[in-house]
């Protein structure tokens, strides 16, 4: 097998102990490589945003832009999640039973429940999908029971200004139709997760239940690709590390929120990078930085 010398240099980088560039002089953090990798997005045209705050301390460790609503694709849905949960925390009717899919709620893309024989699944069940998946078709089938509209009255009830579900999944976009799925800001983002870690979002229940669906989420793409745990089995603590988060991917979007928690402390983190996506490089350097961010946020919690 020939190596590259870009590939042999990696390895020798990782194999090379190193000082956590969070430790800085007196203790003070540092994200240098995260913050510089996506300093380089953004002197390519890419629009970037992100904040990261300490769970243990509620001190905010990285803010870029944090407070420009950006699209984020799939992350809205953890809004939808909400309400869901709240709604069965308050044994609402509308919050329980099975539900159908119809000709009307079909939608490709992420998820598979477009490609299971079942007809009707109970809404714990579709949430979950949600969660796991982030599936396009229970998506809409949850959204149809519950409305969009009392999704938008309890993120507004969360003083959430800048993040927002608008729409509910579709193919194709048209000029009636909302341009973005959803969109937010990244200081919103990670307060809204370092909330639901305090148990704070509606109750503790109803916050325990969302991280739960979101505990499955089997997308570890983007941030947390450096953190090295099992995309399909990561509920449980893996090297010390325990993750809950939710990524969001449409044509020229990558966002990702989550919480992760070492041997050291926790942090809650969003992340979002709007592009042009025309060419697989500009893709995959966005990947690479979002990677990179995460081996920032590994090195300081762990």
């Amino acid at each position: 097998m020939v190596v590259g010398t870009r590939d042999h240099e990696r390895r020798e980088r990782l194999r090379t102990p190193r000082i956590g560039r969070h430790r800085g002089v007196g203790g003070a953090e540092s994200f240098t490589g995260g913050f510089n990798a996506l300093a380089q997005l953004a002197y390519a045209g890419v629009t970037v945003s992100a904040n990261v705050v300490d769970l243990q301390t509620s001190r905010t460790l990285v803010s870029i832009d944090d407070r420009v609503a950006l699209p984020t694709a799939g992350v809205g849905k953890i809004l939808l999640l909400i309400e869901v949960s709240a709604r069965i925390t308050a044994r609402d009717a509308t919050g329980f039973g099975i539900l159908d899919k119809t000709p009307g709620d079909a939608v490709g893309g992420s998820g598979i429940w477009q490609r299971l024989q079942a007809p009707a699944l109970p809404v714990t069940d579709l949430a979950l999908l949600v969660g796991a998946t982030s599936d396009n078709l229970a998506t809409n089938v949850l959204l149809r029971q519950v409305g969009l509209d009392s999704v938008r009255a309890r993120s507004e009830a969360l003083g959430l200004s800048g993040t927002a579900l608008l729409d509910l999944v579709r193919d194709h976009r048209g000029p009636d139709d909302a341009p973005q799925l959803s969109i937010g800001s990244t200081a919103e983002l990670s307060w809204l997760f370092s909330t639901l870690a305090r148990g704070q979002v509606v109750d503790a229940v109803t916050s325990q239940r969302v991280l739960g669906w979101l505990s499955h989420n089997a997308d570890l793409s983007m941030v947390s690709s450096a953190f090295g745990l099992d995309p399909l089995s990561h509920r449980t603590a893996d090297s010390g590390l325990r993750l809950i988060n939710k990524t969001g991917t449409d044509e020229g979007v990558r966002s990702e929120v989550g919480l992760l928690s070492g041997s050291r402390t926790g942090v809650a983190y969003a992340v979002t990078v709007q592009f042009t996506d025309t060419a697989i490089a500009m893709r995959l350097r966005v990947l690479e930085a979002l990677r990179t961010f995460g081996y920032d946020l590994l090195e300081y919690v762990h």
